[in-house]
Parts: C-alpha cells; structure tokens; sequence
C-alpha cells in the first residue's frame, strides 16, 4: 500500500488478535473485530459502486452480498455510505423492472431463481417495501419449476451458484418476504413441498450443506433435524478453524464465512461457542492487508471480464463474495444499536482507503 499510518494499523490489528487468541481480558476481543469489519467495508462498497457504474445487470456478488454486509454494518452503528446503499437498490429495482414483462410470463431473467432470489433479499437487506416488480417476481417463483419438489440453476460458477439447496433457500426467502396475501396459500404448499424435499436430500459440498441448514429453519423442520445439520457442518471445521468448499480443497474465507454465518443465523450460535470462535479467528488471520479476503475463483467465465475496483482480479467477484460474507460474519460478533459515533471510520482509515482507491487495480 506504501501508506506510512497503515502500518500501525495493521500492527494493532495483530497485537488485538494475539489477545483475542489468548483470552487477555485487558483487551475487549470486539477491538479486533471492529478493526477487521473498518477495513474491508471501504473496498465492498467500492466494489459494489463500481460494478453499477460498469454493468447495467445487478449481480450476487457485487450487489446482493455487499448490500447484506453493508446494510448489518449499519445495524451494528458502522458509518456507511448512504448514497451508495440507495444506488445499489435502485439498481437492483431498475434490473427487476426492465424484466417484469418476462418475470409475469414465467421466463425470469438471466440466473433466473439466483437472480430473482438474491435481487429480493437484497431490496429486503434495504428496508424496500413489496409493490408491482416485486410481486411480479414472487409470481414467477411460485411459477417456475412448480411441477418439482425444489427449485433449482445449473450454474457454473460455484461455489456460488449451481446448488440447488442455495436456489431453494434464495427463492424461499424472497416469497416469505415478499410474497402477497393472495399468493399465501401457494407458498405455503410449496414451502411443504420443499420441506420434503429437504428431509430426503443429501448435501454434496459445503454449499450444499449451509443452505440446506438456513432453508430447514425456513421451512420450519424439527429440532432434531436442524441439530444434525449444525453437527455435520461443525464436523467439517478444520484443524486451522476454517471450512473448505469440498473435501479435496483447503479452507478459504468463503466456506469459513458461509458456514459461520448459518451457525450464527440458523442454529443460533454464540461469539463464544467453539466453532465459531476458530472460525472467527481463521477469518481474522485471512484477511488482507487491504482488508479484503481472497479467494481463487474455480468458476467458468462467460461474461465479458472488467473491473469493478474491488482487488484480486480474475478472482475479484469470488473475493467480493467471500469477503461480505466474512464481513457479515464479523459483523454478527456484536451487538446491534451502537451509537454510530462509536464505530464511525477512523480518519487515519478514510485516507488509507482514499489512496486503496488510487492503487488497487
């Protein structure tokens, strides 16, 4: 970066770590989270505003996830940017609506229930309300695909998209939130079907298997059920506290971070439980010194490649992913309600993402 305050920043960052490991309790363990989520929400709204001035089409991970990291950031009293946030909804409510036509005809858009799933929880993450666009999607969930007991997108771009659990859970979560009175009843019976579904499917991958667990809580499964499901993921924690995408690679902050986030929301694990502690800190370790996390895309290209101003390059939309779900990890350490003036960017912080900006190809 060649920053001469970013240093000590980086050292501090270090020192908190050493004492969040040993459990010095002269050092809150926050102090290292609060510093962690600081320098990695800079880069995603970058990412975010530079994939919308770039690309007209709204994208998981450059708009859904940096909105879900950003907008529980401002929950949790992080200074954010708020003409930016408003730019991503409205160019995820301007995506929807140029396909509404083929959204009430039952054809979608490009990543059909990915996109359709991911645009709702986004517009959810950002306080929007339901109106015409919206219930033109829920339609078209409830529509496509209605003769299986799930939904599904053969992507190629994984981790993040081609599990159908991850397809199943997006499109449930957006007809839940969504959904209209007069689509109710059909919700419903198609929530019974996936629960179904669910109880009979067996997870391939670490994808797989964090999105069977969230769609479980959805659909509302036995404890017994859900307590398994936590069990086999917490089974698959590696020796260094973080998950890998399959069984053949290594952990990475996208596995780590997916995973930490389902034991959080799902099973409700504590900052304190064991897991998530190992979890916690691998994803401290992880991060840059950019304050992004990197990981290797093993997905096929089929867009045309640009820049979004998010780091790593070839690998930057996988990294963006990881590093909102890790920040969304971080994020769910603490505690929501804090007087923004308390976790407000650090001017030292603001000039070092200035010159970010400046460097980072």
């Amino acid at each position: 970066m060649g920053c001469h305050y970013f240093v000590p920043i980086v050292l501090l960052a270090q020192a908190v770590t050493a004492s969040y490991v040993l459990g010095d309790a002269s050092v809150p363990e926050r102090a290292v989270v609060t510093t962690a989520i600081r320098r990695a929400l800079p880069l995603l709204e970058r990412g975010s505003a530079g994939s919308a001035r770039e690309r007209q089409c709204f994208t998981c991970h450059n708009q859904a996830l940096p909105v879900l990291a950003i907008a529980e950031a401002r929950k949790r009293g992080f200074k954010i940017d708020e003409n930016n946030l408003e730019r991503q909804l409205r160019h995820t409510e301007a995506h929807l609506k140029r396909g509404q036509k083929e959204y009430l005809e039952g054809r979608g858009q490009g990543g059909k229930v990915i996109t359709a799933g991911y645009a709702l929880w986004t517009l959810e993450a950002g306080g929007r309300e339901s109106d015409d666009v919206t219930s033109s999607v829920t339609a078209f969930l409830l529509e496509y695909q209605n003769q299986e007991d799930h939904w599904s997108h053969p992507g190629r771009r994984p981790p993040s998209s081609g599990s159908d659990f991850a397809s199943t859970y997006v499109a449930l979560r957006g007809l839940a939130e969504f959904g209209s009175d007069e689509q109710a009843a059909a919700i419903q019976g198609r929530t019974e079907k996936i629960h179904r579904w669910l109880l009979g499917q067996q997870p391939r991958d670490t994808e797989d298997r964090v999105f069977r667990l969230r769609s479980l809580t959805s659909v509302g499964a036995d404890d017994d059920v859900i307590r398994k499901a936590v069990a086999e993921l917490e089974e698959l924690q590696r020796d260094d506290g973080g998950w890998a995408q399959t069984p053949e690679m290594e952990s990475d902050a996208y596995a780590t971070a997916t995973v930490l986030v389902a034991l959080q929301r799902a099973a409700g694990r504590k900052r304190h439980h064991p897991a998530v502690r190992r979890g916690v800190q691998y994803l401290l370790d992880d991060q840059q010194q950019d304050g992004s996390w990197h990981v290797v895309t093993r997905a096929t290209p089929f867009q045309t490649y640009f820049e979004s101003g998010f780091p790593h390059g070839e690998d930057q939309f996988i990294s963006i992913a990881a590093s909102s779900w890790a920040t969304i990890a971080l994020l769910l350490e603490l505690p929501e309600s804090v007087a923004p003036d308390q976790r407000e960017l650090p001017a030292a912080d603001q000039k070092d993402a200035t010159t970010a900006k400046a460097t980072i190809h």
